[in-house]
């Protein structure tokens, strides 16, 4: 299972810290152990319910949003980084498992991803969490995985909890307003 996560995730090299790439990485394989998905499947299952046939697989979106907060943070690295510190590994460590829940919140029926009896309870945002935690993934990264969808809203994002949120949902609401 590792090397399958490995070949959806190339990403993880981006991680300096190798111990934070090795717990992420274990957080993706605890996820696709519990999941009825598949890692490939990812490469087939829209990344989103709320967007009718949507034209964007997970894998797609979810690398999408990765490569968009990298250059996010490095972009404030370069320009305000004297006065907004930006934690690199956070930021891609973050992007990388925020929609990690959504493994146990799908699951395939008819051929098509449904939402599951747990996601119906229990949002990515928080299975995520879960999984991230048992993996041993710091409260910074966790943060991110539990502040990047609307539930953040509740809390006081973090730089890189921001830069995540942002960079996920400018992959996203554009789509959902083409649905509409």
């Amino acid at each position: 299972m590792r090397e399958a996560v490995h070949k959806l995730w190339p990403e993880l090299e981006w991680i300096a810290d190798t111990e934070l790439r090795t717990k992420v990485a274990d957080t993706w394989v605890k996820a696709l152990e519990r999941s009825p998905l598949r890692p490939e499947d990812l490469q087939h299952i829209p990344f989103t319910l709320l967007v009718p046939d949507c034209p964007v697989t997970f894998i797609q979106h979810k690398r999408c949003v990765v490569h968009i907060a990298r250059s996010a943070a490095q972009a404030m690295t370069e320009f305000m980084g004297h006065a907004l510190p930006v934690d690199m590994d956070t930021v891609i460590a973050g992007a990388i498992l925020a929609d990690v829940g959504k493994l146990l919140e799908y699951e395939k029926a008819g051929g098509k991803a449904v939402q599951s009896e747990r996601g119906k309870l229990l949002r990515h945002p928080f299975t995520g969490v879960a999984l991230a935690m048992e993996a041993g993934v710091p409260d910074r990264v966790c943060h991110i995985i539990a502040a990047h969808a609307d539930e953040g809203n509740l809390v006081k994002r973090s730089t890189e909890a921001y830069i995540v949120h942002h960079a996920d949902f400018m992959s996203f609401l554009p789509l959902k307003n083409l649905a509409t």
